[in-house]
């Protein structure tokens, strides 16, 4: 490892942080940060498949590509010749989906594409693979705030833990997440417990029903209480609009507690506090150690 190298390893680490506690821990409040992965915590290039409809040609795009142009493809657009292939082995989220791993393999080190694509990303400058809510995601593990995933993504929740696992192993994330949970919302046990028993729903909607028993686990776990804070980051349209949709609904159930949705859309930060009237908007442009909630937050 080079000197610079070992040098941005240490400030990654936090040798010079010093852990805070939650902004409401003296009246029992906590903070729960829910993450979508891609595009918000990481870019990485793991690529999505499109076919086209007669020459079954196949198309790469990024996950953000897809996200901007999803609604149009195969209808309009640079996409419109193109379609979507639903099949998990062969088809366009083939790179989003585990697939069977031999012992012989395992021993040989092969491991699952996602693992694999963190690790690749890790080769690249800082500035190309963080995501726009990488300090927040930083922020969150540093002080083992309560922390779930919510992706697109249809690994196991275990390959998610072992891909932000090599962030730990390379020394840029100091510690494992105190995970709340894990909703992988296209892996289909998961979409079973979330209720989509006959898998019909979307991923927007998937992810409203992730969140909300995101919620519920953590007023479970960590007893309900008026000053509890939740925010949500997420980078595709559709997504966002249907979590504005679920946290206004979680607000009226729970008008003491806080919801914030971070959009993320184009690398931006775009912070909304959810009302039961409607929502709040700030656009912040210093993302350094930045927390989803605490404006005045000492840096460090």
């Amino acid at each position: 490892m080079s000197e610079d190298q070992k040098r941005k390893g240490q400030l990654d680490l936090g040798i010079n942080r010093t852990p805070e506690k939650d902004r409401n821990f003296h009246l029992g409040g906590r903070s729960f940060y829910f993450f979508d992965f891609d595009d918000n915590i990481a870019f990485l290039t793991t690529p999505l498949i499109l076919f086209h409809k007669e020459t079954r040609a196949e198309q790469h795009i990024s996950s953000g590509d897809f996200a901007q142009h999803n609604a149009t493809i195969g209808r309009s657009g640079v996409y419109g010749e193109f379609e979507i292939d639903f099949c998990d082995v062969t088809g366009t989220f083939r790179n989003f989906r585990d697939h069977s791993i031999s012992d012989v393999e395992k021993l040989a080190g092969k491991s699952q594409v996602f693992v694999q694509d963190v690790a690749a990303a890790l080769g690249f400058p800082d500035f190309q693979w963080k995501g726009p809510s990488w300090e927040c995601f930083y922020h969150a593990t540093f002080n083992q705030r309560p922390l779930s995933v919510i992706t697109a993504r249809g690994h196991h929740p275990d390959t998610l833990k072992e891909g932000i696992k090599v962030f730990v192993k390379n020394k840029v994330l100091p510690l494992e997440p105190n995970y709340l949970s894990l909703y992988p919302v296209s892996h289909k046990p998961t979409r079973t417990l979330l209720g989509d028993i006959n898998f019909t729903e979307g991923t927007a909607e998937l992810k409203q029903r992730a969140i909300r028993a995101s919620v519920e686990k953590a007023i479970e776990i960590y007893g309900y209480n008026a000053h509890h804070r939740f925010g949500m980051s997420d980078d595709d349209p559709k997504n966002i609009e249907l979590i504005v949709e679920e946290m206004t609904r979680l607000k009226a159930r729970f008008p003491e507690m806080s919801f914030f949705m971070i959009e993320t859309q184009h690398g931006s930060f775009i912070k909304h506090e959810v009302k039961v009237g409607g929502l709040q908007g700030q656009k912040v442009e210093d993302l350094s150690q930045l927390s989803f909630f605490e404006e005045d937050r000492r840096k460090s």
